[in-house]
């Protein structure tokens, strides 16, 4: 397959490019180590020992780096991936230097943002052009390029992961080639290039097809776990977006619909993170663990007593929550259809080995599409997220669920905890030879592996 050659912002000169780079200069191993930063992601789980941190601050730098350099490079965006997808002893390229809008259409309702956008800070500048990203997730402390990396998606029958809204993007390969493109424009690559774990190249910016501004009404509310499971095919058809949230040890959940609505604001969305509901669940863990019987009880009886606002106002403002308190997870997507009973599974396996764990969970519904490696490639998902705090290990607790989302052949999420490699991973998604095959050639030196990714395409690490 030919590749384009780089644009003309390849063609800047060496020098300007070197000087646009923060950090990043060809010294001695001695004064490298003298200022080697270590690097940890969100949850403390993951930690590197980086031989260089760098920040570009333009496209030219990165494509000089990554003609004139050696070794492992690897992305990295706000760290809030758990899975082990940055750390690398090469280099860390962050493109915190690179945000913002850079241009929208509102004929078309797309708008072009630098890959290193906080998804935090898009919505009120699409809000001020007259756009509003079609779904989000339930935080929003993740960069763009991240978010679609890893397929990262909000809930709703209806709706895709933001990987599925990408229009067009801008990778720079392992060569230093600076490639647009899109569904007109180097099309393989696009497709592949949506969900790519960081595996393709560096991705610089970022075009979102979009749509008008649009208002969300929010109810929360506790019912039992059964019931819901039970009437979920009625609630995930008659809202825009379902979600429910069972809390481990206990009987119930807390139920999340989202639906537009033409009605006026209600007061803000309450800014204040999940430290009251966490360490109520970790005292009443923590005293009254030996006793599973009364401790569902508890759980049950607190949880019902439990009051939450109606929240209506612009979507962005009420889509993402705060989570400050640290946890590891694992995420597992399985047919849509197979949700329920994956669940129950879980949830009965908690309470008869009474696993060490309190935090809730999550059940989603996302739409599928046809990206090579997305979690929904080829089907409708069920997304179940399973929780450890920072605080416990969670590896025997992960150990001990994951082969039940293994038995509804369920897809983990890109950026967070699993236990599979190439060879069980090859077989879940049907382009799974496609995408391997163009990363070879984009990439066949494995600068963009790190030991993680090896496991994960059954490749070995070449630098």
């Amino acid at each position: 397959m030919a590749v384009t050659r780089r644009t003309v912002l390849k063609q800047l000169s060496t020098a300007a490019a070197l000087g646009a780079v923060t950090s990043w200069s060809p010294v001695s191993a001695a004064a490298r180590r003298r200022r080697l930063i270590p690097w940890s992601n969100w949850s403390g789980g993951q930690r590197c020992i980086p031989a260089q941190r760098v920040a570009p601050t333009s496209e030219a730098a990165i494509a000089d780096l990554l003609e004139n350099s050696r070794g492992v490079v690897r992305p990295v965006g706000a760290s809030h991936s758990f899975s082990a997808l940055v750390p690398t002893d090469g280099t860390l390229v962050s493109l915190a230097q690179l945000t913002g809008m850079i241009g929208h259409n509102p004929d078309t309702l797309e708008a072009e943002f630098w890959a290193g956008t906080p998804m935090s800070q898009m919505g009120q500048p699409l809000h001020e052009a007259g756009q509003a990203l079609v779904n989000m997730a339930d935080i929003d402390y993740q960069t763009l390029a991240g978010a679609i990396a890893t397929s990262t998606h909000g809930t709703g029958i209806d709706y895709g992961s933001y990987s599925a809204y990408v229009s067009g993007l801008r990778l720079i390969t392992a060569s230093g080639d600076v490639l647009d493109c899109d569904a007109e424009n180097n099309p393989e690559i696009f497709s592949a290039a949506r969900v790519s774990l960081g595996a393709l190249g560096v991705i610089t910016r970022i075009r979102m097809k979009n749509r008008q501004p649009f208002r969300v009404h929010e109810q929360t509310w506790v019912q039992d776990t059964n019931e819901l499971l039970e009437d979920v095919d009625r609630l995930r058809k008659e809202n825009d977006r379902f979600e429910f949230i069972p809390i481990l040890h206990s009987d119930v959940s807390l139920c999340v619909t989202l639906n537009e609505t033409n009605d006026p604001n209600t007061l803000p969305k309450e800014g204040g993170g999940d430290g009251d509901k966490v360490s109520l669940l970790r005292n009443v863990h923590k005293y009254a663990g030996g006793f599973p019987n009364a401790r569902a009880s508890l759980v049950n009886t607190l949880a019902k007593q439990m009051d939450f606002p109606d929240v209506i106002d612009q979507s962005y403002k009420v889509f993402a929550n705060v989570r400050d308190q640290r946890f590891n997870e694992m995420e597992y997507t399985v047919p849509a259809e197979a949700g329920p009973d994956c669940l129950r599974e879980i949830m009965a396996l908690v309470r008869k080995k009474n696993l060490n764990s309190f935090l809730p969970l999550e059940y989603r519904y996302i739409k599928a599409d046809d990206i090579p490696l997305s979690m929904f490639s080829g089907r409708d998902g069920c997304a179940i997220s399973v929780h450890q705090s920072y605080e416990l290990d969670y590896h025997n607790f992960f150990a001990a669920v994951e082969p039940i989302f293994w038995k509804y052949e369920g897809r983990p999420h890109w950026g967070k905890l699993h236990s599979l490699n190439a060879a069980q991973l090859s077989k879940l998604y049907p382009q799974w030879q496609d995408f391997t095959a163009l990363r070879e050639e984009l990439d066949p030196d494995g600068r963009f592996l790190n030991g993680h990714l090896a496991s994960v395409f059954g490749t070995r690490m070449r630098n």
